[in-house]
């Protein structure tokens, strides 16, 4: 089985980052980080752009690809930090009106959190209840929804705050939501082992570059080694399709982000943790990222039960 991408899929990845990037580059990042609300326009503009149509079927206007490619698009808007229930509204398409356009919004209740409860046009889930919690992330509002009896049980249901009728199709599986949210941790994984290199090769103390150090060269190669790791979980995830090999995908990939971004702060010194830097705020997703949907701990209990 080859788990390389094929030259149509690397064409569509570089032309997903082309979007990314010039749609919300690192100035239109720090400006949402001032004025952290949902850009409907940017909304639009990816939903124009295809990205939440991928794989919707041709004959419904979509492009009708699969995982594999829904996959390398969320890695590229990972490594962008892009805002918004990007995840929801993706599998949503094709199922609510104005998904797969970018013109209706989104959201689902993931574990006890809601993301971008407030912006959203359709909820999926329960939300009845939630409270507004204070986020890490200024770029992912969260609201905590309270336990119910039956929280063990899956939640099937659309609830769309214009027009409550019952959703045309189901949800997609959860473990494709826990995918592409590893597809997006390896995105923000891989951008801050290229930040740390980056700096590590330009940043001179003592006389020269502090990439000579040797410490500095092994934090730089095990973020490597950690993005590789991930990608080839995640890719042959998205191949198979497979509940359990997602679970250990969004495993690595979790991991990945969460400690690329400490050791990416720990090249930069103390820089890192200031607002002129990025970096903090890939942690920060990360972290808020982690916490979504089923989560580590169930991921360990899926994989420790099929052993």
């Amino acid at each position: 089985m080859d788990f390389q991408p094929s030259e149509e899929q690397r064409a569509l990845r570089h032309g997903i980052r082309d979007v990314m990037e010039g749609r919300f580059g690192r100035d239109a990042l720090r400006a949402a980080v001032e004025a952290p609300a949902l850009d409907r326009e940017l909304w639009r503009a990816i939903g124009e752009a295809g990205f939440f149509a991928l794989c919707v079927p041709e004959d419904a206007g979509g492009a009708g690809l699969g995982l594999p490619e829904a996959v390398l698009a969320f890695e590229e808007a990972g490594r962008v930090l892009l805002p918004g229930p990007a995840v929801a509204t993706f599998l949503a398409a094709g199922a609510v009106e104005g998904a797969a356009a970018g013109e209706t919004v989104v959201t689902a209740v993931e574990g006890e959190l809601v993301p971008w409860l407030e912006e959203a046009d359709v909820v999926r889930g329960d939300a009845d209840g939630a409270v507004a919690v204070r986020s890490v992330d200024p770029l992912t509002p969260l609201h905590r929804v309270p336990a119910a009896p039956n929280a063990g049980r899956d939640r099937r249901d659309l609830r769309d705050r214009r027009d409550p009728r019952p959703p045309r199709h189901p949800p997609a599986p959860a473990h494709v939501a826990s995918l592409l949210r590893a597809a997006e941790q390896l995105g923000s994984a891989a951008r801050t082992c290229e930040s740390a290199v980056q700096h590590a090769r330009s940043r001179e103390q003592f006389g020269g570059p502090v990439g000579r150090f040797q410490a500095v060269q092994h934090l730089c190669a095990e973020m490597l080694v950690r993005v590789e790791l991930a990608r080839v979980a995640v890719y042959a995830a998205a191949v198979t399709g497979d509940r359990l090999e997602a679970a250990g995908a969004r495993l690595l990939a979790d991991d990945a982000a969460v400690r690329n971004a400490r050791d990416c702060l720990q090249v930069h010194g103390g820089m890192g943790f200031t607002w002129e830097s990025d970096v903090h705020l890939h942690l920060k997703r990360a972290w808020v990222r982690a916490g979504l949907g089923a989560g580590a701990r169930q991921a360990e209990e899926d994989l420790a039960g099929a052993l």
